[in-house]
Parts: structure tokens; sequence; C-alpha cells
């Protein structure tokens, strides 16, 4: 997915309040909208260079949005909205291996009264629901991880997975990892003991996972390799 208009870079300051991210520009400091009220954890480092997109959208308190931090060497595309846009772009253009030549790419579809899933592919008369998750956090060299903090969202996510494949979808999990350079990913466990569980739960369900890495740039980002996901 290409930028709608070129990246400012910055300095980061701080974010508060969840959607609020103070950032240095050349011309000043200016308040940017925070597109990802999780914990961002290891993200947050006080001088981080960051990318943001200004936007004139009379509409919008905020004239910029936080896309891209730059983190211990590793650009880290932080904005959870492109997330779905990377992964359709992706699905459109055969970039995911394991889901190529789909004969219908519905996103956003719901489940059940509950539950919606981001995608549901059509091929060959089988249906597939595909759930995405962003991931953003490492603490190892390449090894990118999931969750960043509890997720009680997820776990409910995983068990719904179970009871379609019950239904007779098959059903995926994509690790959206817009992090560079990452080779590995892993469950973070030691964050999310529960998600970890229902994650083996699900795996010895038949839940597909997958782990993608983006390609980042202050231009563009998109889907460029499969990672190995290790225990």
């Amino acid at each position: 997915m290409e930028f709608t208009k070129p990246l400012l870079k910055g300095k980061l300051i701080k974010r508060y309040k969840r959607f609020f991210t103070d950032v240095k520009l050349d011309k000043g400091i200016v308040t940017a909208h925070c597109p990802n009220t999780g914990s961002m954890k290891g993200l947050l480092d006080e001088g981080n260079n960051v990318y943001i997109l200004p936007n004139n959208d009379p509409k919008r308190k905020l004239k910029y949005g936080l896309e891209i931090i730059n983190a211990r060497k590793n650009l880290v595309g932080v904005n959870t909205h492109m997330a779905n846009r990377i992964v359709q772009h992706a699905l459109e253009n055969n970039l995911i291996k394991e889901l190529k030549n789909n004969d219908l790419i519905k996103p956003e579809v719901f489940y059940n009264k509950e539950t919606r899933f981001d995608f549901l592919l059509k091929k060959n008369k089988n249906e597939m629901f595909v759930e995405v998750k962003n991931v953003t956090l490492f603490r190892e060299k390449n090894i990118a991880e999931f969750p960043d903090a509890i997720t009680s969202r997820g776990s409910k996510h995983l068990l719904t997975l179970i009871d379609a494949i019950k239904k007779g979808y098959k059903t995926y999990l994509l690790f959206l990892v817009q992090i560079q350079n990452m080779e590995y990913f892993k469950i973070a466990k030691d964050i999310d003991v529960k998600y970890y569980e229902n994650y083996l739960l699900a795996k010895k369900a038949g839940v597909n996972f997958l782990a993608y890495r983006c390609k980042i740039s202050d231009k563009k980002i998109y889907i460029e390799k499969k990672i190995k996901i290790i225990s």
C-alpha cells in the first residue's frame, strides 16, 4: 500500500491518552493522531525517529497521523488500520502463497452476531475465513512476537476460528509483521499465557497459522516474505 502523501520525518516526544503523539518537526512540535491503541511495547522511547502523514481533512481535528516508528534500527508500521489494507492488497496480487487465486475476497464478514472475521475467501466452492493480527513487538534481534499485551479479544478469535472449522470452513490466522528485518515469529506467552494456551488449542484443531513480514519505507508498505513460526 502506498501512502497518499509524502511522510514527514520527526522525533518522538511522547504518546499520551492513547490517541495523541507529540512529534518534533523542523518547524516545531505538532500533535499527531496515534492509530494504534495497543501498548506499543518497546517502540515509544523519546527521541525515536518517526514518520507522520499530513492530512487536509476538515473533519479531523489532528492534521497528522503517526505511521512509522524507527525503533532499535528497525522501521515499524504502527497504523493498525493499515493492516487489513496491506493484506487485501496481498490477496488481490497473490503475494501470500497459501492464499492465492481466490474467486472471491470479501472483507469484514460477520461469522455470528458477536464475531466478525477480517476476510472471507472463496476458491473452487471452498470457503475460508482469515483473521489478521498486526504485529509490532520485537524484543530479540530478529524475532517478532504477538501479543504485546493481554488480549481477551484475540483469544476469542482463536476459539471462534475453531468453531468455524467444526462448521466446515477452512481457517487461517495471519500474523502481519510490520517490522523490518524479522526472520522468525513466536507467541509472547510470558505476556499472555491464556492466548498461548488457546493458540495451542487452535493449532491442534486445525487452524492454519501464517506469519508474513512487510517491506517498509516512507513511500509504501507491502507484504514481502513468509517467516518461520517458532515455539
